[in-house]
């Protein structure tokens, strides 16, 4: 029967799709370009009704604080003696090593959670325990143990990155299928072999969420990493900025460290995309 052979709707082209999806991508831009011109008004004007640069520094002024802390002037060299890369640098490696060793923690101690009942009881209030502590609570303790060289900094990166993981990953392997475990394991899985087989590859959406909530933890707590010692660092540097009321360095500070977090994450979300394909689809 020729009614049944060659279904058009398995050869149609995707390229419709596409040419639908470019308008959508352009409007996008366009909006995210006008939100910005419309945010640089409002601080130009803010900056000029005000007329205090300690208060609200021009957008002029943060733009020349870029050149000063990327070049040597007058026979000074950046900031503190670093160049505005270098402090960005030194910061982001922190950040790098502080999100690896909390994100490592914390993929393992979640799946211990999920996996273990008793081992969740015991350890899930310690989880949000220390996930609703500020970074400082426990930063001076860590100075205490470890002096003000770079020890500290890691282990309060660390241990800020670590609870996002724990938690997605524990909520992840105990929501795991019931029909997809009970069939692996009649299949003659052992208890891990299911974790490596089925709960894991089918938590990776929520595990890659916890990822990117810890390194937006160990973002927002690298100012209070390098409050001691901190320069070089960019986090060094605002607060050293802060202590002289140098707010255009302030800005400018904030400014580098939520553009390369903005870089960082999109990355993070492509290495999703690229490693997850099926999240969100039926």
């Amino acid at each position: 029967m020729t009614i049944l052979s060659a279904p058009p709707a398995l050869s149609a082209d995707p390229s419709p799709r596409r040419s639908a999806a470019a308008p959508k991508k352009r409007r996008r831009i366009a909006l995210r370009l006008l939100a910005l011109v419309v945010l640089y008004g409002l601080w130009e004007l803010a900056a000029r009704t005000t007329r205090n640069p300690t208060f609200i520094p021009s957008p002029g002024a943060v733009w020349h604080q870029l050149i000063q802390t990327s070049t040597t002037h007058d026979g000074v060299r950046g900031y503190s003696g670093s160049l505005l890369i270098e402090h960005l640098g030194i910061s982001l490696r922190r950040i790098l090593i502080g999100s690896v060793i909390g994100v490592a923690g914390g993929l393992v101690l979640g799946v211990l959670m999920g996996v273990i009942s008793w081992l969740r009881v015991v350890t899930e209030p310690v989880v949000t325990f220390v996930r609703a502590l500020p970074p400082l609570a426990y930063f001076s303790l860590f100075i205490i143990w470890f002096g003000i060289d770079e020890t500290p900094k890691l282990w309060l990166l660390s241990i800020a990155a670590l609870p996002p993981v724990a938690v997605a990953t524990a909520a992840a392997v105990q929501g795991a299928p019931t029909g997809l475990v009970e069939a692996a394991r009649a299949l003659g899985a052992g208890r891990w072999e299911v974790v490596r087989d089925v709960t894991l590859p089918n938590a990776l959406p929520e595990i890659f969420t916890g990822v990117r909530l810890a390194v937006g933890m160990a973002y927002s707590s690298v100012v209070a990493a390098e409050t001691i010692n901190g320069v070089p660092g960019i986090g060094g540097m605002v607060r050293d900025a802060q202590r002289y009321s140098q707010t255009d360095v302030v800005v400018l500070g904030l400014f580098a460290i939520g553009l390369s977090g903005l870089l960082i994450d999109a990355l993070l979300r492509t290495a999703e995309n690229r490693l997850i394909p099926w999240r969100g689809r039926a």
